[in-house]
């Protein structure tokens, strides 16, 4: 379909009605050829997505990246962020880290006006993964804070018709409504945003970026939307900012965070491995718990602790930050019986970083009862348990491997939250115990 673009200059922003007009005029359009499948209008949901970080805008301006300004962190990006680490003597790891983040901001400043296109590099929000299109006819309002100074905010309006109704002459569209502007004109549009959502339909806001619950932007469409959702891989502080998403909770917000769904297998085979009524009384013996994760960001291992820690029972007494090499962090909780219960977590460097950052890599579950029977290893396929296994443990422990998701990345996670999207009590039970330890940080 036609993507008619809609522009107006400082100091005025685009209106309601001018953009609702262009979508109209794309269905009347639509309507008057005969010869074209009926296409069905947004009916089921709004999403709202915020894309904050400009890293492959800025990668491509210094001449590392020329691929899609699509926001996704594939191979071209990583092997982009490796080149440009490289060159900047950063720690090489294909990840745009906070340091790496404001590297790339500083290198930009550095160069000449005429040799950075700020027009070509404004791209994002162009496209729209089909595993959120999907999920039949909605409308995704896109906001996409650019490089440059203030001159309003833009409107790019279409319609994507990704899917064909089974035997019907049909299709399932979606609406695209794509905002562009300085962040700051991005930031003070929230009720323009607001207004674009279709009344009486479930509304989403994916939040690409952490938790701002001070920022008018974000607290205005956290009021309007049914949940908001948010990936924990990409914080740049996870335990700041899951004290945050709690508060949240606690005032009937809802969250959805894409991350907790990549900890799933994790979570049925250790449940798994105490099905056995055998095995099932000796739950209460664990009492020391040891969880490696992939060094760079720590949430899952401490979303996957407050889960074990929720389902058995435990409650926080202590969290020490140890550092060293691994980043080193021992909890202490408080179990049946006010049984002592020790954790480490451990960040372990790894040859090459698998796309998403701090996957899980190895949990190990026993007990200082020798006759207890719990002593479980889990590790990952593509790590292996050799480090879970030292000190002679793996002879008396049931040991598994995990088979990492066939697709970790959001944008699928994605399509599956918004086919079961709602309150999820167990994820708020599981950040409930987080939180609760990360407050007692030392």
């Amino acid at each position: 379909m036609s993507t008619p673009l809609v522009a107006l200059q400082k100091p005025k922003d685009i209106s309601l009605s001018e953009i609702e007009a262009e979508l109209n005029q794309i269905w009347l359009d639509q309507a008057g050829d005969n010869l074209s499948p009926v296409a069905t209008r947004a009916t089921t949901f709004s999403m709202v997505i915020y894309e904050p970080e400009e890293f492959q805008q800025l990668l491509a301006a210094l001449g590392f990246y020329d691929g899609p300004i699509d926001g996704i962190h594939g191979p071209i990006t990583k092997t982009a962020v490796r080149a440009a680490q490289k060159q900047y003597g950063l720690r090489v790891t294909g990840r745009v880290d906070p340091e790496t983040l404001a590297k790339l901001r500083e290198e930009l400043k550095k160069q000449p006006d005429d040799r950075v296109e700020i027009s070509n590099l404004n791209m994002r929000g162009f496209s729209v993964s089909d595993a959120i299109a999907a999920q039949n006819p909605c409308r995704i309002i896109t906001l996409c804070p650019e490089l440059g100074e203030d001159e309003g905010i833009t409107a790019q309006v279409s319609a994507y018709c990704p899917i064909q109704k089974s035997g019907m002459s049909g299709m399932v569209c979606c609406e695209y409504i794509t905002l562009r502007g300085s962040k700051d004109a991005v930031h003070r549009i929230g009720d323009l945003v607001t207004s674009l959502m279709i009344p009486d339909l479930p509304r989403f806001v994916w939040w690409k970026a952490t938790p701002n619950p001070e920022q008018e932007l974000f607290k205005k469409l956290a009021s309007q939307s049914h949940c908001i959702i948010l990936d924990s891989c990409y914080f740049s502080d996870p335990e700041s900012e899951f004290t945050k998403m709690q508060e949240l909770i606690e005032s009937e917000t809802y969250l959805a965070d894409l991350n907790w769904h990549r900890l799933s297998l994790w979570q049925e085979l250790t449940a798994a491995a105490y099905d056995p009524p055998e095995r099932r009384a000796s739950l209460t013996e664990i009492d020391r718990v040891t969880i490696d994760y992939e060094k760079g960001n720590a949430a899952q291992a401490l979303m996957f602790l407050g889960w074990l820690a929720s389902r058995l029972g435990w409650e926080p007494v202590s969290y020490e930050e140890v550092g060293g090499d691994y980043d080193l962090k021992h909890i202490h909780f408080k179990g049946t019986n006010d049984r002592p219960i020790e954790v480490e977590l451990a960040a372990i460097p790894v040859a090459d970083p698998g796309e998403i950052i701090g996957d899980l890599i190895g949990l190990r579950l026993t007990s200082t009862n020798p006759n207890a029977n719990c002593a479980t290893i889990l590790c990952s396929e593509t790590t292996g348990c050799m480090r879970m296994e030292s000190g002679g443990s793996a002879q008396f422990s049931r040991t598994e491997q995990v088979t990492p998701l066939p697709d970790q990345k959001a944008e699928f996670l994605m399509g599956q939250q918004l086919q079961r999207w709602g309150r999820d009590v167990l994820y708020e039970e599981s950040l409930a115990v987080t939180a609760q330890a990360l407050k007692l940080r030392q």
